[in-house]
């Protein structure tokens, strides 16, 4: 879909958009000839690189950094997009971590809070923000970001994260409908095994990852890019009629 007329000048904000997942959905985006509000935590260098990089193209570009788990930050965030474009037509909330593995006879409310608010509290702060922003073009669009853990449950350790990803996939449900008559589809992506990123690389083990893609029917883990294609499906008006959608990105792994 590169150069895509679906997404050329269409404004784009995406959360933790330089690490990772994000950093792919940033560059699809951009190569689709968006304009990118690229939301960081840490990642700075890549942020500016990125930016840089659209700019290049002549398309318009911001790094707004964050603490999306503070409804100031996440307000700002929009508010810095909408004043550098003039107006928001796609939201990817993609910002979220497991941040340690906990067992439940481990667990402390502090970590389960922590955990909830990164993925499932700042995805609502920022949406609640952007919202009234879309609601003013006629196929505006948000995808958040899931996780295969929302459905299966994760691997052992996983407890908050897997629940924190599987409200995800009712938030988006609940969300389409709320922001239906408005113009806005909602959907999600549920990721399994992307090899590749700083999140695997930081929580699986070589063990784990060989035993879990021995499990996948095509025999590969994916990729970030593979998520970021689909994220980019999502968002276009391709899908008009798509919205409280879950596109499960696993490589035809399910829990029946």
């Amino acid at each position: 879909m590169k150069n895509s007329t679906k997404l050329s000048g269409k404004n784009v904000l995406i959360t933790a958009g330089a690490q990772g997942i994000g950093e792919a959905i940033t560059k699809h985006f951009i190569d689709s000839g968006a304009n990118v509000a690229i939301h960081y935590f840490s990642s700075a260098e890549t942020a500016n690189q990125l930016t840089e990089y659209a700019t290049s193209k002549r398309q318009k570009a911001i790094a707004i950094s964050g603490d999306l788990t503070k409804e100031t930050d996440a307000n700002a965030l929009v508010a810095k997009t909408v004043e550098a474009f003039g107006s928001l037509d796609i939201l990817i909330n993609n910002a979220g971590s497991l941040v340690a593995r906990r067992m439940l006879n481990e667990m402390e409310a502090e970590f389960w809070h922590k955990v909830m608010d990164i993925n499932l509290t700042s995805m609502m702060f920022v949406t609640k923000a952007a919202a009234p922003h879309l609601a003013k073009n006629e196929a505006s669009s948000v995808v958040n970001l899931a996780s295969l853990a929302g459905r299966k449950g994760g691997h052992p350790g996983s407890l908050a994260y897997s629940t924190s990803k599987g409200a995800i996939l009712t938030f988006t449900r609940a969300l389409s409908a709320e922001l239906g008559p408005q113009g806005t589809r909602v959907n999600a992506v549920a990721p399994g095994l992307i090899l590749g990123t700083s999140f695997h690389n930081t929580h699986t083990t070589k063990e784990s990852a060989a035993a879990t893609t021995a499990g996948i029917p095509i025999q590969r883990a994916g990729n970030a890019d593979d998520v970021a294609r689909a994220v980019i499906y999502l968002a276009s008006e391709f899908d008009g009629f798509i919205t409280g959608a879950t596109l499960d990105i696993n490589g035809g792994v399910y829990n029946m």
